[in-house]
């Protein structure tokens, strides 16, 4: 298993090991132990949550209040979609920034987003079927989202795709809305955060 960090802080793509032979394909799709040399602690995971998409849906930008916040560990079981790591952290040197990772059924990627980072993808084909390991329970008072079109962050979606939303994601503020009425998560709770984490484990 490699895992790679993204040049945003506290996001990583992890590459597992498969092991193919004439009944199909073996590989560990998680471990915990593995991102905790990276992270500082082991995550945390109490909740999992699957989603199935058709081709064209985008999911987010969603993320959570810090603390607790919510780790996602994300990856494709069937289909494949383009994953999008969004740096929202007010004062972060990447504020406004994002990556995007192809998750599929074939190199079977996984992408990990530490507590305060948005979180948004867009399905490649019908039938995507997305895993998230989350750190966090689901909190409807602590749960926001961000515009995944919103021009300040100019996400690109894959050629040919027509975006489909939510109601709920399609009336999300932009990015420089949510910051200005204190929704966003800022870097230095984030940063105090993890080394929260970090001291609990050791």
């Amino acid at each position: 298993m490699e895992i790679r960090p993204l040049p945003i802080e506290g996001a990583f793509v992890v590459t597992p090991r498969q092991f193919p032979d004439d009944r199909g394909v073996f590989l560990e799709s998680f471990r915990g132990d593995r991102l905790a040399e990276h992270l500082g602690h082991r995550p945390d995971i109490v909740q999992t949550n699957v989603s199935v998409s058709s081709r064209g849906t985008v999911r987010g930008i969603h993320f959570a209040d810090v603390p607790p916040g919510q780790g996602k560990y994300v990856t494709a079981l069937t289909g494949a979609l383009v994953d999008y790591v969004v740096d929202i952290r007010v004062g972060s040197p990447t504020f406004g920034r994002w990556e995007a990772v192809v998750l599929d059924a074939v190199d079977r990627r996984a992408v990990w987003l530490s507590e305060g980072l948005g979180h948004a993808f867009c399905a490649l084909q019908d039938d995507t079927t997305a895993m998230y390991l989350c750190s966090a329970a689901y909190n409807p008072t602590g749960e926001h989202g961000v515009h995944p079109l919103d021009a300040a962050i100019g996400l690109e979606l894959p050629a040919g795709v027509e975006a489909l939303l939510s109601p709920k994601d399609a009336a999300a503020p932009g990015l420089a809305e949510a910051e200005a009425q204190g929704l966003l998560p800022t870097w230095e709770d984030c940063r105090a955060h993890a080394a929260a984490l970090a001291q609990r484990a050791n």
